[in-house]
């Protein structure tokens, strides 16, 4: 392909990965990107057609290029209530204190 084609090609799939990303989420997106990728590279594909004929069509590497929107609401939703998990039992700081044996030196190497 020549230069002209390979510009307007990258500039197509800049497109189509933007209108890919606007339409979910960050976690879906990854999603996405993991189970299906082969919806974005055919996508990619036919909509370069006219361009150039591509083949063989992979996404090797997605880059965040703006921070997302932080939602405390979903990330709450999403981690659950962490209160109710069981959280271990009470530390007896005393008899943790006379079971470890005190190390000789200054507390530099040993």
């Amino acid at each position: 392909a020549q230069a002209g084609q390979v510009r307007n090609i990258r500039k197509k799939m800049f497109e189509i990965m933007t209108e890919e990303a606007s339409k979910c989420d960050l976690k879906e997106l990854v999603q996405k990107f993991i189970s299906s990728p082969d919806s974005i590279a055919q996508e990619i594909e036919k909509r370069c057609e006219s361009i150039f004929p591509l083949q063989n069509i992979f996404v090797r590497k997605v880059k965040v290029l703006k921070k997302p929107k932080f939602d405390l609401t979903k990330l709450m939703e999403m981690h659950g209530d962490s209160a109710a998990e069981d959280t271990g039992a009470a530390l007896d700081k005393i008899a943790a204190a006379t079971t470890v044996k005190a190390l000789k030196g200054a507390g530099g190497r040993l």
